[in-house]
């Protein structure tokens, strides 16, 4: 989710779902200790529950790192045993980790000594030749003998070598049962599941299975999905969600941002999905897509867009 999960983008998803947990981009825990704090770890208190996901294999620098982030308010730490970009490739990290899992043992054991909040770790089931019973298998067991709160599993492997990055998301066979199968083998740990959910039915059976579901670019693309998370899956009574007032909240937000030397088209990129299969969806996409992207844009550009969008399919009003 590098570049779509900033702060713009969970404060927006934020208010179709109250209790859904929002994670950040992964940032590397060298950034954390060197870059500009603030630039990348800074979020809006309305975020929480908000988990920052960081990168790297050196446990010293990621437990120092997991230490700032727990100094900046997040409720979570997630260490990144997955991403197969050739960022991580080259720095020895994110799902090259998958070969080391005493290293990643290690690592989990130095956040969790360095915070009170939750560690977790989110890799896949294997990484290029390796048998994915063995291999995750013995990722889980390491982290899981260091301390980890929780491991999220997406459920197939990543090709190193020979698939790029974007080949990585969907040309690995997804295999929910070796996710199910760890579960089992330890039916007192949390684990969690990722890969390919598209929707919430999908997410409810998946529970049946596991402690925690997962959505990644579903939930980007179709952020209105996320209207039903807290009553499917939190118990909370269901409720019409307020789009008019979320669409005024995010023009004050746009606003603010504007304001702060921002540009619209940062806020807006994020919800071209938001009224995805509705009468007038695709104007709506059009307007954020060219009007907000014009220099000096504002608040208005989303109110026309949001009013050429027909909620009546939805049985609500568009005022």
């Amino acid at each position: 989710m590098m570049e779509w999960t900033d702060r713009h983008c969970r404060y927006f998803l934020r208010l179709i779902s109250k209790h859904a947990l929002l994670y950040t981009e992964m940032v590397t825990a060298d950034a954390v200790l060197r870059g500009d704090r603030n630039r990348l770890l800074q979020f809006h208190v309305d975020e929480h529950p908000v988990a920052l996901q960081v990168g790297g294999s050196d446990a010293g620098s990621l437990a120092e790192a997991a230490r700032i982030g727990a100094e900046f308010g997040y409720d979570e730490i997630n260490l990144n045993v997955g991403c197969p970009s050739d960022r991580v490739q080259s720095g020895t990290f994110g799902a090259c980790l998958m070969r080391t899992p005493a290293l990643v043992g290690e690592c989990v054991a130095a956040m969790k000594q360095a915070v009170a909040i939750p560690v977790t770790v989110k890799c896949r089931i294997g990484v290029d030749e390796q048998d994915s019973e063995i291999a995750l298998d013995e990722l889980a067991g390491a982290v899981f003998a260091a301390g980890v709160d929780a491991l999220w599993v997406h459920a197939r492997k990543a090709w190193l070598e020979g698939l790029s990055p974007k080949e990585n998301r969907d040309i690995p066979p997804l295999d929910y049962g070796r996710v199910y199968r760890l579960k089992t083998k330890f039916p007192g740990r949390f684990i969690g599941i990722n890969g390919g959910i598209q929707t919430l039915d999908e997410a409810i059976r998946h529970l049946s299975h596991v402690d925690g579901a997962m959505l990644g670019r579903a939930a980007y693309h179709t952020p209105g999905l996320l209207a039903g998370v807290d009553s499917a899956i939190h118990g909370e009574p269901a409720r019409d969600t307020d789009w008019a007032g979320l669409i005024e909240t995010m023009a004050a937000y746009s606003a603010r941002h504007i304001a702060a030397g921002g540009r619209l088209a940062h806020v807006t990129r994020h919800m071209t999905g938001l009224f995805h299969g509705l009468p007038g969806a695709r104007r709506y996409r059009q307007i954020l897509s060219t009007e907000a992207t014009r220099q000096g844009a504002g608040p208005a550009v989303l109110r026309a867009a949001f009013a050429a969008v027909d909620l009546s399919a939805t049985g609500q009003a568009a005022a």
